[in-house]
C-alpha cells in the first residue's frame, strides 16, 4: 500500500503513479473506471498476459503498438490467426516479442468467442465475480481476493492461458470491477459515483 502523493494540479493520487505522467493519466481516466465494453475487457485481458513478469509503464507505453498489432483487439479476427501472424508478431519490435504470451492470447481469442457464444457477452461473463464492496480489504493492500481466485480458476477450466488469481485481480482493479483507488486519493469518489451510475451487464436472454 502507497500513501497519496501530491499531483502536480495540486490533487492527492495513488501513489503508484507518481512514477510517471503516463500513469498520472491512466489513473485519471480509466484505472478503477467501469468498462462493459467486450472489446476493451478482452484487451485488458491481454495486455495483463503480456505484463506477467514485467511492469506496467512497460506494457502502458506500448499499447498503442499492441492495438495495431492485433486488430485492435478484436478477438473475432485474432482468433483466426494462424502461423503467419504468429511469425509477423514475433517480428514486430513495437510489442513484447515473447511467443508463448503471443501464442496465448491467441488462443484466449479462440475462447473468448466460445464464452460469448455461451454467455452472450464477455462482460456479462465478468462482471458476475464483481465482489461485495463491504467484503474487500483496504484498498491497495492486497495482490489478490476470493473473486479473482475463483475467476482465474474458471478462466482457466475453460481452456483460457496466462490468467492466475494476480493477474485477474490487477484486471478488476483497472477495469472497475472493485474501486481499489487509495483512502485519500481524488479519484476515488469519482471511480465511486462511475460504478454508482453503472449497470453490470446481463446475459441476453
Amino acid at each position: 500500500m502507497s500513501a497519496p502523493f501530491i499531483a502536480p494540479d495540486g490533487r492527492p493520487r495513488c501513489g503508484w503513479c507518481a512514477a510517471t505522467e503516463q500513469y498520472l493519466d491512466y489513473h485519471d481516466r480509466e484505472w478503477g473506471f467501469p468498462v462493459a465494453d467486450d472489446r476493451r475487457l478482452f484487451e485488458k485481458l491481454c495486455l495483463e498476459s503480456f505484463q506477467a513478469g514485467l511492469s506496467w509503464r512497460t506494457v502502458l507505453e506500448k499499447r498503442e503498438n499492441f492495438r495495431a498489432a492485433f486488430d485492435d483487439f478484436d478477438f473475432e479476427k485474432m482468433a483466426a490467426y494462424g502461423e503467419r501472424e504468429v511469425e509477423r508478431l514475433l517480428g514486430d519490435a513495437g510489442i513484447i516479442r515473447h511467443r508463448g504470451k503471443i501464442e496465448a492470447v491467441i488462443h484466449n481469442a479462440r475462447r473468448a468467442l466460445e464464452l460469448v457464444e455461451r454467455e452472450g457477452s464477455l462482460a456479462a461473463f465478468l462482471w458476475r465475480y464483481e465482489p461485495d464492496p463491504a467484503s474487500l480489504p483496504p484498498p491497495q493492500s492486497a495482490t489478490t481476493i476470493p473473486e479473482a481466485q475463483a475467476l482465474s480458476k474458471e478462466l482457466r477450466r475453460r481452456g483460457w492461458k496466462f490468467l492466475g488469481p494476480t493477474t485477474v485481480f490487477s484486471f478488476m482493479q483497472a477495469m472497475g470491477l472493485v474501486n481499489d483507488h487509495a483512502e485519500g486519493c481524488a479519484l476515488r469518489p469519482e471511480a465511486a459515483r462511475a460504478r454508482a451510475a453503472f449497470t453490470p451487464p446481463i446475459r441476453n436472454a
